[in-house]
């Protein structure tokens, strides 16, 4: 893996994202779950999704190797969530469970909720022809 952050990767992590967003965007127990979800619970999804998108990065993207690039790694990890994260926003918004307007933390909760499994989904793709 060279020292760059690429289109290739960049559509990896959208196509990774993409296959599972959608099927779990369109589920109920999703929507629902990010109803009756606290905020303790919340931010602890968030941070494991972080998490396993940092050791995941770090063993399978990387194969260990960081230390010259520390920054690609971290850039790696925060672009794969960040489009992840619009990703989800996009395919609830156009299938009209993303409310914005009159619900923006429920809205807020549902992408995190999806985010998380989306994430890994994102990662595993972007690794694949990773050496």
């Amino acid at each position: 893996m060279g020292n760059t952050f690429n289109s290739e990767d960049l559509i990896q992590i959208c196509v990774g994202a993409f296959a599972l967003a959608v099927p779990i965007s369109f589920s109920e127990e999703a929507w629902r779950l990010s109803e009756t979800l606290p905020t303790l619970n919340l931010s602890l999804l968030f941070v494991i999704s972080i998490c396993f998108l940092g050791v995941y990065t770090y063993q399978s993207v990387f194969q260990t190797n960081v230390d010259s690039r520390v920054s690609l790694f971290i850039l790696r990890i925060i672009v794969a969530y960040s489009i992840t994260f619009c990703i989800v926003a996009l395919v609830l918004f156009c299938i009209n469970k993303l409310p914005l307007m009159t619900e923006s933390v429920l809205a807020f909760k549902r992408v995190i909720v999806i985010s998380m499994p989306a994430s890994m989904g994102a990662i595993v793709v972007d690794s694949f022809d990773k050496e």
